[in-house]
């Protein structure tokens, strides 16, 4: 599996970026995708992820921000982030595995990067 994550760009506090991630056609179904993020000089964390029923998560620094979405037909996931702020700040990485709850995703995109400041 592929996947190319676009959509990063710099913006100011409060405002709002779509990200992207185009995955393979083949392996596009039955797959949980995530987004991850990674700020300089912190871990990679989970931001979202969207089973393949549908199922959402979410942690909680973007709960109400932030959503998961796909469009199946595309083989496209998206993050829609609203009321961004300067902590949002990060490479944000697309991800997929057969299992949501997996330690070690198994496929991942290079990255896009998002920054807010004002």
């Amino acid at each position: 599996i592929q996947l190319v994550e676009s959509g990063g760009d710099s913006v100011q506090p409060g405002g709002s970026l779509r990200l992207s991630c185009k995955a393979s056609a083949y392996t596009y179904s039955g797959y949980c995708m995530g987004w991850f993020r990674q700020a300089p000089g912190k871990e990679r964390e989970e931001v979202a992820h969207i089973d393949s029923d549908g199922s959402t998560y979410y942690a909680d620094s973007v709960k109400g921000r932030f959503t998961i979405s796909q469009e199946n037909r595309k083989n496209t996931l998206y993050l829609e982030m609203n009321n961004l702020k300067v902590e949002d700040t990060a490479t944000y990485f697309c991800a997929a595995d057969l299992d949501c709850s997996s330690e070690s995703w198994y496929h991942w995109g290079q990255g896009t990067q998002v920054t807010v400041s004002s």
